[in-house]
């Protein structure tokens, strides 16, 4: 069985996070929140935008965090795509990548196998995959009458919603829930599970065992 430790030991300085938008950067501003109030030993160096007309874009000017704007469009393929991505990340000394709503696939170098998360609004493997991203999702559980829904974070590889899960928190669903009500709710719970997930990742805790995460001692 492979076996994969994304970190070998714990780091002893902030990590330095690369944050992948393409929305309003809800995410963004938890984690730089939480960095703010010591809940969170991070920097964030880099913002990465899918679109230059995302509200995180603003988000991150406001921080003071230098946003990158690169769109799909403008590639021929997910490669060359990807590669200008990481091309950034790079020169911005990034430890970890956080996919916060990046709703464009990427194929992950090898210099980063391990070292990309993403956040799923539902519990992998229900609700996930191509097209289920946003209010899509939490319309999709309310229209099958779900009882509990959640959020996912997991590594993430070259597919869509895949790869190792690290965390994932359950929220109930109620009869008079809308998607917008559902996402509010299902949002409180990875304000908590992203970061808890990234200072996992810090802390060297993480070990990769074929399809499973696995937590090394503290």
């Amino acid at each position: 069985m492979q076996v994969l430790r994304p970190l070998e030991v714990a780091l002893d300085r902030p990590i330095r996070l690369g944050v992948l938008i393409s929305g309003g950067g809800t995410t963004l501003s938890n984690f730089l929140d939480r960095i703010a109030e010591g809940r969170l030993n991070a920097v964030v160096p880099l913002v990465i935008a899918s679109r230059g007309d995302c509200g995180g874009v603003e988000r991150a000017a406001r921080a003071g965090i230098p946003c990158a704007v690169v769109e799909r469009k403008n590639f021929a393929t997910v490669e060359t795509f990807s590669e200008a991505i990481f091309a950034r990340i790079r020169e911005a000394r990034v430890d970890l990548v956080t996919l916060a709503g990046f709703l464009s696939l990427i194929h992950i170098p090898e210099d980063f196998t391990g070292r990309v998360l993403n956040i799923h609004p539902a519990l992998i493997p229900a609700f996930c995959g191509h097209g289920f991203f946003g209010h899509r999702v939490h319309e999709a559980v309310l229209e099958r009458g779900c009882k509990v829904s959640g959020c996912t974070v997991h590594f993430a590889d070259n597919h869509y919603d895949h790869g190792p899960i690290i965390a994932q928190r359950c929220v109930p669903v109620l009869d008079h829930d809308t998607p917008e009500t559902l996402a509010s709710r299902v949002f409180e719970a990875e304000c908590e599970a992203y970061p808890e997930a990234i200072g996992l990742f810090s802390a060297g805790r993480l070990e990769i065992r074929g399809d499973r995460v696995h937590l090394r001692p503290d």
